[in-house]
């Protein structure tokens, strides 16, 4: 009996108000064989009918009638409680320090911390833009957005969607130059690149074409200034693409020729993961990433 089930009783008094398995199953979204079971459950742990079952409903019997105000009252003491707790829940404020690349902090997040306002004014964001990893063990970020699965024990990570990157240029560049058919016509266009990262060079090589550093026109380690020289028309660029989607200025290019993909992931620290604040801002981030990755244009967005 000290471990009644909670859930017993709202089924007891909500089918007692409202007399039938049926109506009681709409009001609370559950089904009638649940209920059913649970007032059966009831009846054996307290050894009484509670009700009388016939043609009419369900109706209370003499034992079922004294405890069914005692039911009520804890149905309305839980519900005290629940309120409660929603209000300590939804009075949610403070800052919270969020890690991601210079992409996702320039180009990304601003429009997602905006939401976050509207939604959650209390909360104050700080935005750290760097490509190192950030050491959440030393608390440099509450929340690290990042593109590799983090490996410290210490830290929580949840994989939110994979990213994929395009190929990509203006269309004035475009139209001036010809669009490429093949990835091997790239070789011919202006490239934008990195200057002392390899990575592109790797890549182009894995997919059979031999390039050096001098193939790409425009060079630069600062991926936010990548992106400005893919939009400025300096040539043909690697980037996001819900990135590119979203931008009127940019067509993407070569859509069969396969690009890796950026997987991201949410990292926290163990021990902040039971901060309200710092909860609600991840999940919030985590359902926004998968709407960008998707492309699935914010208010904002569209009114590009």
């Amino acid at each position: 009996m000290s471990d009644l089930d909670w859930n017993l009783i709202k089924s007891f008094v909500t089918v007692a108000e409202t007399g039938s398995l049926s109506a009681a199953a709409r009001k609370l979204a559950a089904s009638q064989p649940t209920l059913g079971r649970h007032i059966g459950e009831l009846e054996q742990a307290l050894g009484v009918t509670l009700f009388r079952r016939g043609r009419r409903g369900y109706e209370l019997t003499e034992a079922g009638a004294t405890l069914f105000e005692r039911g009520k009252a804890v149905s309305e003491q839980a519900s005290a409680f629940s309120l409660l707790a929603l209000g300590s829940v939804e009075a949610i404020e403070g800052t919270v320090r969020i890690a991601a690349s210079e992409v996702v902090a320039a180009y990304v997040l601003p429009e997602m911390t905006a939401r976050l306002g509207t939604e959650e004014p209390g909360i104050e964001v700080e935005i750290v833009a760097s490509n190192q990893v950030e050491n959440l063990l030393r608390r440099d970020a509450d929340i690290a957005i990042r593109m590799v699965k983090p490996a410290q024990n210490e830290l929580v990570a949840r994989k939110v969607c994979d990213i994929a990157l395009c190929a990509c240029a203006t269309r004035s560049y475009l139209d001036r130059r010809g669009r490429p058919r093949r990835p091997t016509d790239l070789v011919g266009h202006d490239l934008i690149g990195f200057d002392r990262d390899d990575s592109a060079i790797r890549g182009f090589a894995a997919a059979g074409i031999k390039v050096d550093r001098h193939a790409f026109r425009f060079r630069a380690d600062n991926q936010i200034v990548l992106w400005e020289a893919v939009r400025a028309g300096n040539g043909i660029g690697f980037g996001q693409e819900p990135l590119a989607d979203r931008d009127p200025l940019v067509e993407k290019v070569l859509p069969d020729f396969a690009l890796p993909v950026l997987p991201v992931w949410l990292a926290m620290h163990r021990d902040v993961r039971s901060s309200v604040r710092i909860r609600r801002v991840a999940d919030f981030l985590y359902e926004e990433l998968k709407r960008y990755s998707a492309g699935v244009a914010s208010g904002a967005n569209s009114a590009r």
